[in-house]
């Protein structure tokens, strides 16, 4: 008896599940109103064209982060399913969440239309009662797509511009069609598509295997304790265990495994593209064989473990490689955010190459674009740099607000004789430095601006 209340005495997978949802709702709603020194932890904003990350603001012109970013988010669902297979699809997909919260919590535990223990059996709807508490299901569910809808926005949209815009509805009809348009997939999605998404969509299921070892986490049946899962008939499939004797054969056949599957697969049969690794089947099986004082037939484990009777690996070479890369683009992330200018400027010289005055002076006209890319106001000067030769003209210091761009139009011009050729007009390479008066430690940058000379015979 000890063994039996033992076993029972295990913490259900869904309970943890639960755990992480919530966890991952808390993240998922929070994370958009968390700011660092006045910038998001995360934010990819088309209208400011800016990229928030951990508190850092990256214009559009700095955005060779994203690449890094991308990598880091492939690389980084390849290594969970490499060590926990579909881990993410079962512990922290919104879809798998959302479904979770729609069937087992408003139709099931709120309206009592379901058993969270059987969601294979669909409830009456020909029954007015069962018809009407579905209405009250997509109501509610409706309601919560919207607060889902406008969560995802927040990414893109900070929610301070997100809730001014929708007090003035008729200017942003854009904004608010886009929430309503994800709002009401996500309706139909988890009221009608369901499990289908993940089983026939999600692309996600189709290069799992690929990723699978012997040493991957997730939900298998043992057939040296349960045998195999055979068909009698093509016509009429009869599940029966076959390779042991009837007093070694410990499946009871109860089917709660096949029952609870919310992807509607029956985990005896092995591996499967529709598993999501929820692993109800563990908590269905380990509640069955708990009263018998037995270890679940079906565990969250490895192959290595159930069939071969081998310790899981946790650090093999796989594992190895994914950690090392994953460290590599984590690294490069570091190191490129480092990076970060708080001002950009671009230099860009006129149509007209240069002007010669009487007295010989020349000068060369250049378009400067300035953009503030700090989050406080600066005052901007400029300077060449190693030459006294070339003076600047027609510019004086300039305050620029957070965010905002201007454009500026400079005179570089010299009374000196530079080069003395007859024969062609001379490209001079001129350092220009632009700096923040109030931090010109901080904010500094270097750009070469091409002063061109005349040839000799131009000169007078």
């Amino acid at each position: 008896m000890e063994g039996n209340a033992a076993v029972l005495k295990k913490t259900p997978y869904r309970f943890k599940r639960y755990y992480a949802y919530i966890l991952a709702t808390v993240v998922a709603l929070g994370l958009p109103f968390i700011k660092i020194n006045g910038n998001h932890i995360f934010l990819l904003s088309f209208d400011k064209k800016q990229l928030h990350l951990m508190g850092i603001a990256f214009d559009m012109q700095e955005l060779y982060l994203m690449p890094f970013l991308l990598m880091l988010l492939f690389l980084g669902i390849f290594a969970v399913t490499a060590i926990g297979g579909r881990a993410w699809c079962g512990w922290a997909c919104p879809q798998t969440i959302f479904r979770v919260v729609y069937r087992d919590l408003i139709e099931s535990k709120l309206l009592g239309l379901r058993r969270i223990k059987n969601k294979q059996k669909e409830p009456n709807w020909s029954k007015p009662e069962n018809a009407s508490k579905k209405v009250v299901a997509i109501i509610l569910w409706s309601i919560l797509s919207l607060i889902a809808a406008a969560d995802f926005m927040w990414y893109f949209v900070p929610p301070e511009d997100f809730f001014a815009y929708i007090q003035n509805p008729t200017e942003h009809w854009f904004l608010i069609g886009f929430v309503l348009a994800i709002a009401g997939f996500l309706v139909y999605d988890v009221v009608w598509l369901k499990e289908d998404f993940c089983v026939y969509v999600c692309p996600y299921s189709r290069v799992q295997s690929v990723l699978y070892d012997d040493d991957t986490y997730q939900a298998i049946y043992s057939t040296k304790r349960g045998g195999h899962i055979y068909n009698d008939s093509k016509e009429k499939i009869i599940f029966k265990q076959k390779d042991l004797p009837d007093e070694m054969n410990e499946c009871t056949t109860c089917e709660s495994c096949v029952t609870v599957c919310p992807t509607h697969i029956d985990i005896r049969k092995g591996l499967q593209l529709e598993c999501i690794n929820c692993l109800e089947c563990v908590d269905a099986c380990t509640k069955v064989m708990g009263k018998l004082g037995k270890e679940s037939l079906v565990q969250w484990t490895s192959t290595s473990d159930i069939e071969k009777g081998q310790a899981t690996k946790f650090l093999r070479k796989s594992t190895i490689l994914y950690a090392v890369a994953l460290v590599v683009i984590v690294g490069l992330l570091f190191v490129m955010g480092g990076k970060k200018e708080y001002m950009l400027l671009n230099v860009n010289k006129t149509t007209q190459l240069y002007k010669i005055d009487e007295n010989n002076t020349v000068s060369n006209n250049f378009l400067l674009l300035f953009q503030n890319t700090d989050s406080k106001t600066h005052t901007y000067n400029i300077e060449v740099i190693g030459r006294d030769d070339i003076v600047i003209k027609r510019f004086s210091p300039f305050k620029l607000n957070p965010g905002k761009l201007r454009k500026k139009v400079i005179i570089l011009e010299t009374d000196k004789l530079l080069v003395n050729d007859n024969t062609k007009d001379t490209p001079i390479t001129v350092k220009l430095r632009a700096y923040a008066v109030d931090e010109p430690n901080k904010i500094s940058v270097i750009r070469d601006a091409v002063f061109i000379y005349p040839r000799a015979d131009k000169l007078k």
